[in-house]
Formats: C-alpha cells, structure tokens, sequence
C-alpha cells in the first residue's frame, strides 16, 4: 500500500507539559487504525492535530506524495480528511440537511447534493429520519448521520474520535457495521477507541499511544 499521510517529529505541549513527541506516523491508503490508549494519553488530541482543530509542533508533513503543513491547515487537507467528534454536533434543521451540509458549503449542485444525501442515509440506516429533528435522535442514530456526513464528502482520510463509545446494543452493532464500508470505499480511517469488537475487525491495524510515543503493531 501506499503512503496516504506521513508526519515526522510531531509534538503537543500543554504548557511545560509534553503531551506527545512522536518521531514518525505513517498511514496507508485504503487502511484502517485503531488508535488505542490510556485515558489521557493523547489520542483525541492527535486526531484533532491531524484534522487541522488543534495546532501542534511538526517537522514535516506529506500527503499523498506532496509535501504539506499542518499551520496554516491547507485546502487540500481540508477538503480530505475529515474528522466525527464523539458527540457529534447537530444543526437544528433536518437529518437531510445535516448530511448534506459539507456538499453545499463546497458549492456543490443542489441535484447532485439531493442524490448523494439519499444515497447516504440508505448506506446509514437512516433514510426513515430524513426529515427529524436532530435534537431528538438517539446517540447512535447522531453517530450515524455523522458518519454519512462524512461520507458524502468522500475524505481520503476519516478520523473517528470514539464511534462506539456511550452506545450499547443494536447501535453499537449499526455503527460497526458501517466501518468496513467506508474501507471499501477508499477512505483510511483512523478510529480512536477502546472497543473490542473494532480492534477485531478484518484488517484493521492497531496504534497504540503510550508515554508520548506510537508503537505499531
């Protein structure tokens, strides 16, 4: 496989306090990471570091061949990785322009916007919620709307923050289900959890966040 994203001599301080000092991260193409960890240790951080929300430290930074920064976060990253928040944030209008929000604000046609949103929330599961109030969904129905938001952007890269966390059940299993698709379709993802059941997925390679450092294995 090929490298999607490499980074070298990444580092996060919070005040005098080293968060992380990471020599080197290397994501392929078309893979998916579990990126696990004590409480504490990083791991949201690093996805936000890595999805332009946070700044950090960084020696240098490539993208599918070409070199790039982190600060100012480019337009190119912008527009290719993408990252879902543990609880993800919903606007107060309808499930259907929730997930097609990312598309219009591209300036995508409005048909275009209209057949990918569809085609998204049938992928999801939610398609009987086009037309919700946010507000009133459960949280696995909001992880996965937030998914197919992500989806219908078509990210290089997916950066999950907890998918699975605070759902239990059905939900859990739903949003599971839907990590291997978006393998299939192109994307890597990088998943930051604790869940059994993601880190036993097919293919899936994990990173472990300890003392500062990433250990692959």
């Amino acid at each position: 496989m090929s490298v999607l994203l490499g980074v070298s001599k990444l580092r996060k301080r919070f005040g005098d306090r080293l968060l992380f000092d990471i020599d080197r991260l290397e994501l392929e193409t078309g893979r998916a990471y579990v990126l696990t960890g004590v409480n504490g240790s990083g791991k949201s951080t690093l996805l936000r570091v890595l999805g332009g929300l946070e700044p950090a430290e960084v020696g240098h930074v490539e993208f599918e061949g070409r070199e790039v920064t982190l600060r100012p976060y480019p337009k190119a990253l912008r527009n290719a990785i993408v990252y879902v928040h543990q609880h993800p944030i919903m606007f107060s209008t309808s499930v259907a322009h929730n997930i097609g929000y990312g598309l219009l604000a591209r300036g995508e046609p409005k048909a275009r916007v209209a057949e990918e949103v569809e085609q998204a929330m049938a992928w999801a599961g939610v398609a009987h919620l086009c037309d919700a109030d946010p507000a009133k969904l459960s949280g696995g129905e909001k992880q996965r709307v937030a998914l197919a938001r992500a989806k219908v952007l078509k990210p290089r890269l997916l950066l999950l923050d907890e998918p699975t966390a605070n759902l239990d059940g059905m939900a859990r299993e739903q949003v599971i289900a839907l990590i291997p698709t978006l393998v299939e379709a192109g994307s890597s993802v990088v998943m930051a959890c604790h869940d059994r059941d993601l880190i036993g997925l097919p293919g899936v390679r994990r990173i472990k966040l300890r003392d500062g450092q990433l250990e692959f294995r």
